[in-house]
């Protein structure tokens, strides 16, 4: 069987006073899997992803990624495993427009304690694999949005993650560009990595997850294989 790289047990979230925000929920996505979640503004899908990335922690329950304990993760450990482990791509890309493409690129590297040389070969090999390394030395400002999202995911990988998580990745992007991130997520699924998605598109998450989470008011209420599973 696929080895885990995400398992929540009974994990839950509360936010003061009320109901929980999320669970409680177990979940496990397997190594290789492209998981989209879907559910209505409140369903618990950022308080998911959040917790998932070491952005918050439960107030019950063990989250687990790629066999660390992130719940347990204070600020500083937290920000490591964040470099080490995930891979994060936005909705509005948060590049740094005073910051060229491959520098935006090469950040991550930098933060995390990569070679210059090793870290300049890999973000060249992702810009080029990406389609987006005629842009190495071009400001943000200047490309499509599709082509931004590009750069954006480059820069989510430049670390090798054992997971990448895309938090509306199409939101921003007109209909053409949006098709190219569809097909830029199953090319990467396809070459094995792990990605969890949340979308309110169900275009998106039919065309390249081959699994789909539905939530509702904190609480998965299906759990189902998506037709994207016979690519």
């Amino acid at each position: 069987m696929t080895v885990p790289v995400i398992e929540f047990k009974q994990v839950s979230k509360r936010y003061e006073s009320g109901p929980p925000a999320l669970g409680p929920i177990g979940l496990v996505v397997r190594r290789g899997e492209a998981v989209a979640v879907r559910g209505p503004s409140g369903s618990g899908k950022s308080t998911l992803l959040n917790l998932i990335a070491g952005l918050d922690r439960p107030s019950e329950g063990e989250v687990i990624v790629d066999g660390t304990r992130v719940d347990r993760l204070g600020e500083v450990a937290a920000a490591r495993y964040r470099r080490a482990k995930i891979g994060m791509v936005f909705q509005f890309f948060n590049l740094i427009d005073d910051l060229c493409v491959l520098d935006n690129v090469l950040l991550p590297a930098q933060l995390s304690g990569l070679g210059r040389a090793e870290a300049r070969a890999r973000a060249d090999q992702l810009l080029t694999s990406l389609g987006v390394d005629g842009y190495a030395k071009q400001y943000p400002g200047r490309l499509s949005g599709g082509e931004r999202q590009r750069v954006a995911v480059a820069r989510a990988l430049i670390n090798r993650p054992a997971l990448l998580l895309a938090d509306e990745p199409t939101g921003a992007l007109d209909t053409a560009s949006r098709e190219e991130v569809k097909e830029l997520i199953k090319e990467l699924n396809a070459q094995g990595q792990t990605i969890v998605l949340v979308t309110h598109d169900q275009e998106l998450a039919l065309g390249c997850a081959s699994r789909e989470i539905r939530l509702l008011d904190g609480h998965i209420v299906s759990d189902t294989v998506t037709t994207a599973v016979a690519r």
